[in-house]
């Protein structure tokens, strides 16, 4: 089962439109956002994914209360600042990762069998313990890269994808 995986939109409307209709068409049942939507406006676009949201909260949410509100009329709930998922038997934790530390105590400590960060804008997969993965910014602000990443469960392979 493959997944999709995004982070660091930053009100960037179109792209966000990209990466929904790319999850649309890849046919993926799960979608993790790894924070920093920025604006509550952005929220309702999702209503047009095809697929379940999991979202964790950024270092750069302007309204937490709105952005839930937003959220809750198209039926996501965000998770806070860290979130355990286990999807298709795989145990998941969801994080925007400020703090380089505490990503490498996850992807170290056995626990897991994916770490799904963001923060950086840089798009990356690397492999610990656990499999890393930052699907880099939707927004492409910072590297000029709009990027998101599919993640294959069964096989625990993972591609950065730009859109």
């Amino acid at each position: 089962m493959k997944i999709g995986v995004m982070s660091d939109t930053h009100d960037r409307i179109d792209a966000v439109d990209r990466a929904i209709e790319f999850f649309n068409r890849q046919g993926v049942k799960h979608v993790l956002h790894a924070g920093d939507l920025v604006s509550p406006f952005v929220a309702p676009r999702f209503a047009k994914l095809n697929a379940k949201l999991y979202y964790v909260w950024g270092n750069n949410e302007g309204d937490r209360s709105f952005i839930t509100v937003k959220f809750g009329e198209i039926g996501v709930k965000p998770l806070g600042e860290f979130a355990t998922l286990e999807l298709a038997g795989r145990k998941i934790a969801l994080l925007h990762g400020t703090s380089e530390r505490v990503v490498e105590a996850l992807a170290r400590s056995g626990l897991f069998d994916v770490v799904v960060r963001g923060h950086t804008h840089r798009a990356g997969i690397s492999r610990d313990k656990a499999l890393v993965i930052n699907p880099g910014e939707v927004c492409g602000y910072l590297t000029g890269r709009q990027t998101v990443a599919l993640l294959d469960l069964s096989s625990l392979e993972a591609e950065i994808v730009e859109l």
